[in-house]
């Protein structure tokens, strides 16, 4: 696979592709607004002969728009029925031919691998929810992935549905890295998902499944999203959790977690 990266450099921020920089010309959305299969070669032509140093940053721009997907997995769906006042709500989205979709974060908005995250102030029951990310092109074409984390509080959706946007969209709660591997949907069918969630040195909680076990076809929920919706610039679109750890347990500051898919590893710190 060709693996994309964003850099925080002494000369700015810079793009590469497999351990070398991209021309400071080089734009994520003009990527992405090519057919698949013309994208490596374009990356390719883009690449110079300088390693790639620096700072890993979220591979976004900040046009960017990371989308999410809910209840993809049977897993999900029991955890939300179990924390929920209105327990037929999940249940009745599993089984439905429309997924649940919703907005998660501009580009801007988004942790890089290395970067804090962030549990609300106001709410008990935080958890991690490692995800793969697709990264989407401008024509509707899986284009690669990425590891997501969509930090949620889970005391405050479960109060009511309606609370979703508060419960999964604030400061701190969407990660997405290190980087993009360029692939085809074909590649995604079976990838592990691993979570670990490390407190003092330790690990609290680990958690593992697979994206053989998602409900429905990637290409399926990246075609609901696109109903309606235009993307000039490309998405990121996150397919759902299938590890939950239980109702004890709640994220804490200070704890690290660590998402891996795919051969991809994301790690935040949370942060106050």
């Amino acid at each position: 696979m060709t693996h994309l990266t964003k850099l925080q450099t002494p000369r700015g921020t810079r793009w590469a592709v497999d351990g070398l920089l991209l021309a400071e010309s080089f734009q994520l959305r003009r990527l992405l607004e090519l057919p698949v299969a013309e994208m490596p070669a374009f990356v390719r032509a883009s690449a110079s002969s300088e390693p790639a140093e620096g700072t890993p940053l979220a591979p976004v721009e900040d046009g960017s728009e990371v989308w999410a997907a809910g209840v993809t997995y049977l897993r999900s769906r029991e955890a939300r029925e179990a924390e929920s006042t209105v327990k037929d709500v999940y249940s009745k989205v599993y089984d439905a031919e429309r997924p649940e979709l919703f907005f998660k974060a501009p580009g801007w908005r988004v942790a890089g691998s290395g970067m804090p995250i962030r549990i609300r102030r106001d709410s008990r029951w935080n958890v991690p929810e490692p995800e793969l990310t697709l990264v989407v092109s401008a024509r509707g074409e899986i284009a690669g992935f990425c590891a997501g984390n969509d930090v949620s509080s889970r005391d405050i959706e479960g109060e009511n549905p309606l609370y979703l946007p508060q419960a999964k969209v604030y400061n701190g709660s969407c990660a997405l890295g290190p980087g993009i591997s360029l692939c085809g949907a074909d590649a995604l069918s079976d990838l592990a998902i691993d979570l670990v969630v490390q407190r003092d040195g330790r690990p609290v909680f680990t958690g593992a499944t697979r994206t053989s076990r998602l409900k429905r076809p990637l290409q399926e929920l990246v075609d609901y999203l696109r109903r309606e919706l235009d993307f000039p610039r490309g998405a990121f679109l996150m397919t759902g959790t299938g590890v939950v750890p239980p109702d004890d347990f709640s994220l804490r500051h200070g704890d690290v977690v660590r998402i891996t898919i795919g051969g991809l590893t994301l790690e935040n710190l949370v942060a106050p």
